[in-house]
């Protein structure tokens, strides 16, 4: 009788504590990037009731939930994001819930800890917005002319070519064509002015009966000055002998027009966003894209011997099982951006599970009682006699 009141005891125990765990998964059914734990229950032997052996960690990946916020990423099949604290110690996750801080790195937005990187040799590093925040402006070289240069017609201007200086200023130029007096065919003089209507600029343009620009004036070199500084940009009218780019027909009208082809102002960025192997990507404007440093992921030989601390981290964890590297590589899942990995608890297998430990709790609280009402029962006839 005293043994089977010490066995429902360590029922009871054992099964408050299990309690614990239950509790703890539900309370945390929303947390991004929590894993679920169980209870071990073991038998102490010789008659001698429970115990709760231990905790597993349930290694079952959350569902993905898209935010459309670019520093959300999951990581969509093995792997855990590492963070870095202040005193350099390494921490994983897998709750990829990340912000930029006021000096441009990447942090874990419950912990503040450092979003690290992985470079190719194997370096970790803070994932950092400070070598791109912007692109350094590019010079204009290079203007190309395409279209009609009526013969019929002695005048024709292109206005509102903007090229841009070292500096990313921006300098409207003026072409303008005029009827020429040689002996050949078809002959334009070309002036080319600045904003400020000053000459900055000339050369001619010859065309052979066919309308195709001669060999030798297919294109007018510029040397400008910005700043004290010089600056050569071609104007392209197209390839001598053929029908690309400036011709002179006398049955069409002045329809040709200049492209600036390259050069442009400094550019800040316009988006963020991660793709699938990890790489921090950049746009700046409507067309540059710059890549990026490029997540580090750690793998674990054995996931369900991991501890959870600090809510969704896990920290001191042994670097000897550690691997470190990227995305898509070791067997390592993909990066998904803009979307969270929920947390992997199952409602329904917790209920089914509090309702086993009520049963359990139950049980024992009885055999507790019938052991003390069978004890008080010895006691007093014992007394009697």
């Amino acid at each position: 009788m005293f043994q089977a009141l010490f066995n429902s005891l360590s029922g009871l125990f054992g099964f408050s504590r299990s309690l614990d765990t239950v509790s703890n998964n539900v309370a945390n059914m929303n947390t991004p990037g929590f894993r679920g734990r169980d209870s071990f229950f073991q038998n102490v032997g010789a008659g001698q009731g429970m115990r709760i052996s231990g905790e597993g960690l349930r290694t079952v990946a959350g569902d993905m939930r898209q935010t459309g916020n670019p520093t959300d990423i999951a990581v969509d099949g093995t792997g855990f994001f590492v963070l870095r604290d202040k005193q350099g110690q390494l921490h994983y996750t897998r709750a990829g819930q990340f912000m930029f801080d006021d000096d441009g790195l990447l942090i874990d937005s419950a912990s503040k800890f450092q979003v690290m990187s992985l470079d190719d040799g194997g370096n970790l590093s803070p994932i950092s917005l400070e070598a791109y925040r912007t692109l350094a402006a590019e010079p204009s070289t290079k203007v190309t002319f395409s279209g009609n240069l009526s013969p019929a017609e002695s005048t024709h201007k292109v206005e509102g070519l903007t090229i841009y200086d070292a500096n990313g200023k921006g300098h409207a130029l003026t072409v303008e064509f005029s009827k020429g007096s040689t002996a050949t065919p078809t002959s334009f003089l070309v002036k080319v002015k600045d904003e400020n209507d000053g000459e900055v600029g000339s050369g001619e343009l010859r065309f052979s009966v066919s309308g195709t620009l001669e060999p030798g004036y297919g294109s007018i070199n510029l040397s400008l000055q910005f700043d004290g500084v010089s600056q050569a940009v071609e104007l392209s009218f197209g390839t001598p002998g053929t029908f690309q780019g400036t011709t002179s027909m006398s049955h069409l009208g002045n329809t040709v027009a200049g492209t600036v082809t390259d050069g442009r102002s400094v550019l800040g960025i316009t988006s963020i966003s991660f793709d699938e192997n990890g790489v921090l990507q950049f746009a700046y404007g409507s067309r540059e894209k710059r890549e990026g440093q490029r997540l580090a992921l750690a793998s674990f030989a054995s996931e369900s011997t991991l501890e959870l601390s600090g809510g969704r981290m896990i920290s001191n964890a042994d670097s000897q099982r550690r691997q470190l590297t990227h995305a898509g590589s070791g067997g390592l899942g993909k990066v998904a951006g803009g979307t969270l990995e929920m947390s992997n608890i199952d409602l329904t297998q917790e209920f089914a599970d509090m309702l086993i430990i009520q049963r359990g709790y139950q049980a024992s609280s009885r055999v507790m009682t019938v052991s003390n009402e069978m004890i008080e029962q010895l006691y007093n006839s014992t007394r009697g006699g």
